[in-house]
């Protein structure tokens, strides 16, 4: 990679806060001016940096990063985890997917299973799907909801927007206090076109290595693809903050979406300034002691 080399333009995929957005604005298939080899080989290099600097955040034991990865459904979420994760010590990471709600966490408050796998100071989470699928699956059904036996919820028509709104207020307290408490959040919306997702749907039916990827809901929510854009694009533009900003992530492109996410990753380890930890003089003359006694021995 030549030294100063922009390898994407990131501030174009970041969400301003207060800046509302509409998801036909953003190009689904958008790759600047990479080729997918060149962008493939810088692919590989960003996963070189993002392993050195996971080596500082660890050692420098200050923040916690939390990254967030939502989309429709085939929009490549589990490949990007896995290209991602390729560049990080796994003994410094925890992926957590999570699926619908068990009975025992419809107990609890929607965050609290969240909660629980947040990362530990100098560790990396990554959460494929996470606590906005509480206002993004319930919004386009709602009577998930029902479930949660919320005081004053007794029927849909409960459900009204000052609720979706009280939601968002709560997501955005959660992770304000996050961050506050040093977790870095970073939110990635993997944006699929409608024509894209059919043909991955297609290669799944077909390719007998795929089946088991393939699922009759897939179909049933693809029927719900207007909903679905409108309960994302609301989320986005009530939650994408400073300090947990939403990256619009064009996706059609596996390898770009890939490069992309990424790049903000590796850009956002930069501004923090990590470094290993420096020692005091006297920690420093008790290495040299110890290099000396080991350096002594027969």
């Amino acid at each position: 990679m030549k030294e100063n080399e922009e390898i994407v333009s990131v501030e174009s995929l970041r969400v301003k806060t207060g800046k509302k957005i509409r998801l036909e604005d953003f190009d689904t298939g958008y790759t600047g001016e990479l080729t997918k080899e060149r962008g493939i080989e810088l692919l590989d290099e960003s996963r070189k940096k993002l392993a050195s600097i996971q080596d500082k955040l660890y050692a420098h034991n200050h923040y916690g990063v939390l990254i967030i990865f939502q989309a429709m459904d085939a929009a490549g979420k589990d490949g990007a985890v896995k290209h991602i994760m390729s560049g990080f010590n796994p003994l410094g990471v925890k992926v957590t997917s999570f699926k619908a709600p068990t009975s025992y966490e419809l107990e609890h408050d929607f965050f609290w299973r969240h909660y629980l796998a947040l990362p530990a100071r100098g560790e990396i989470a990554i959460h494929n799907r996470s606590h906005y699928e509480n206002v993004l699956v319930t919004r386009v059904h709602p009577e998930y909801v029902l479930r949660e036996n919320i005081p004053g919820i007794r029927s849909i028509a409960d459900i009204t927007g000052d609720f979706w709104e009280d939601r968002f207020k709560q997501i955005n307290r959660f992770e304000k206090n996050l961050s506050k408490n040093g977790t870095v959040i970073l939110k990635f919306f993997l944006h699929l076109s409608k024509k894209e997702q059919k043909k991955r749907f297609l290669e799944r039916i077909d390719d007998p290595s795929k089946n088991w990827k393939f699922s009759m809901s897939d179909i049933g929510e693809r029927g719900h693809w207007k909903e679905y854009q409108e309960a994302y694009e609301q989320a986005i533009n009530a939650t994408s903050q400073d300090h947990a900003p939403w990256f619009i992530i064009p996706a059609d492109d596996k390898w770009y979406a890939r490069l992309a996410i990424a790049s903000a990753i590796a850009g956002k380890f930069e501004e923090l300034k990590i470094s290993y930890p420096s020692i005091s003089e006297e920690q420093k003359a008790s290495l040299q002691k110890a290099r000396t006694q080991l350096t002594g021995e027969e």
